[in-house]
């Protein structure tokens, strides 16, 4: 399948705010051994593009410096050793970087078929927030049916993703979400308890309720986590995923020896091309059925075009979204 030389995408001209993002044209990449070229529709937007922007998150050494670490799209090229995808298939994928392009190269190990119902715009919004809370809510915090699961963010992307995705393995949800209106966005996700942090002692709302909490996906950090482990049931597995209210903290640690509390914590870009491929097959068994079904889906709260990534991280730094948001290069 043909394509131009060139492409457009959206450049960090200096480390700084929404504006120093800007339009450019480059070369289209070539895939190497195992890779795919996708012409992209859409690119997600997350809060490690911010981060990378600001000059607080560099890209792996091997990735493109073009921030967007998910795409939706149609593989155009293909380079050696790659029986899938193949050209003419609309996939998602996770990317290191690039995403902000109309091209974008990726691991074909790290593809998902687009099918059925799911559209387009959807499926930019699904891989990181997927393989995010695949490898830290199932895979290290070894979530259970029945268990009682805790997401503060409960309406971000990757919140509102691993409500349905906790809420579909039977576990008992509880979120934090930061107005009334968010909070009845997680409810009508599937959450069993929304609590708003800004008006209610959260920790106290679910004491009321009667169970600890098993498992906690923190997005949030700062005095939250000494809160968290006084919730915590015996055994129960704590994840920090980012740190909005700050990384450092002082804590009592004596409840997490007598509880047998495990602290854990993990990024995703800079984990190897292995484990990303080990998760993705994994999610391709375990969770992408369901969302090919229509049980999972994200939730988009805007589209910007791709010009416009500037307005879409001042969204983002707002805070006031729910779910996703997403660039797409069918604007023009």
């Amino acid at each position: 399948m043909s394509q131009p030389d060139l492409m457009r995408c959206i450049e960090i001209s200096a480390p700084g705010g929404p504006d120093v993002l800007r339009l450019a044209t480059r070369a289209i990449p070539t895939p190497n051994a195992g890779q795919v070229l996708v012409k992209v529709d859409y690119a997600g937007v997350n809060r490690p593009d911010v981060l990378q922007r600001e000059g607080k998150y560099p890209p792996p050494p091997d990735a493109s410096d073009l921030p967007g670490l998910e795409v939706s799209g149609t593989v155009v090229a293909t380079g050696a050793d790659v029986s899938w995808p193949l050209p003419g298939t609309s996939v998602a994928a996770l990317v290191a970087g690039g995403g902000y392009a109309e091209y974008a190269v990726a691991d074909s190990a790290l593809c998902l078929p687009v099918t059925g119902t799911l559209q387009a715009e959807e499926a930019a919004a699904l891989p990181e927030a997927l393989f995010t809370v695949f490898h830290n809510v199932l895979e290290r915090g070894q979530l259970k049916p029945r268990e009682v699961f805790l997401v503060h963010g409960g309406a971000s992307g990757i919140g509102t993703t691993a409500i349905q995705v906790t809420r579909s393995i039977g576990a008992i949800v509880y979120a934090t979400a930061g107005s009334e209106d968010k909070c009845a966005t997680c409810l009508r996700l599937g959450a069993d308890l929304a609590i708003n942090w800004r008006n209610e002692d959260y920790a106290a709302v679910i004491k009321k309720a009667g169970r600890g909490v098993d498992v906690i996906l923190d997005m949030a950090g700062g005095e939250r986590i000494q809160r968290d482990i006084r919730l915590m049931n015996p055994d129960g597995r704590h994840i920090n995923i980012a740190f909005l209210e700050g990384s450092r903290v002082e804590l009592d640690l004596m409840p997490v020896m007598l509880k047998r509390l495990t602290l854990s914590g993990s990024t995703l870009r800079s984990q190897s091309a292995t484990a990303k491929a080990r998760m993705a097959e994994a999610i391709r068994q375990q969770l992408w059925p369901r969302v090919l079904k229509g049980d999972i889906r994200p939730l988009l709260h805007s589209t910007f075009p791709l010009e416009q990534a500037a307005d879409a991280h001042r969204l983002m730094e707002r805070r006031t979204h729910k779910g996703k948001i997403v660039l797409s290069n069918n604007s023009k």
